[in-house]
């Protein structure tokens, strides 16, 4: 069975929508940086670190996409931006973007792995809350 997270933009995140173009820009700076990292360490960190291609399907334009890879501890991992309507605590309605990533069932453990870690990335740069694959929640923004 497939495997839920989400990176929720509530009202105390760095930014309250964020398109599928963005998402994919967050990963490419995500490999940028890594790359960046193994060249210090004279090392292909990058490789490593991030051993998906970005994909993206006629049906899943401006919805979805996903990172596919050809390495034997990984498969695929799905990303996705949608939105919901959730009442505020005053009981008023509001839209709300996020991001959901999934694991497919053919996903391996190393999918999982960077799939977390991919999350903790995409939801502390933009302040976010994360639900873990696990459904704990961790909060990346200023709370009162």
């Amino acid at each position: 069975m497939a495997e839920n997270a989400f990176i929720k933009l509530v009202p105390s995140s760095a930014q309250q929508t964020i398109s599928v173009d963005e998402v994919k820009d967050l990963f490419h700076y995500y490999k940028e940086i890594t790359n960046k990292t193994g060249d210090q360490l004279g090392w292909t960190y990058g490789d490593s670190a991030f051993p998906y291609e970005i994909k993206e399907k006629d049906e899943g334009k401006g919805t979805w996409f996903y990172l596919h890879s050809n390495h034997e501890r990984y498969f695929a991992i799905l990303i996705g931006v949608d939105r919901e309507t959730i009442m505020t605590d005053n009981g008023e309605e509001h839209e709300q973007t996020y991001i959901q990533v999934t694991l497919p069932e053919q996903s391996t453990y190393g999918d999982k792995g960077k799939a977390n870690e991919f999350c903790k990335f995409l939801a502390k740069k933009l302040k976010g809350e994360l639900h873990l694959f696990n459904e704990r929640i961790m909060y990346y923004y200023q709370r009162k």
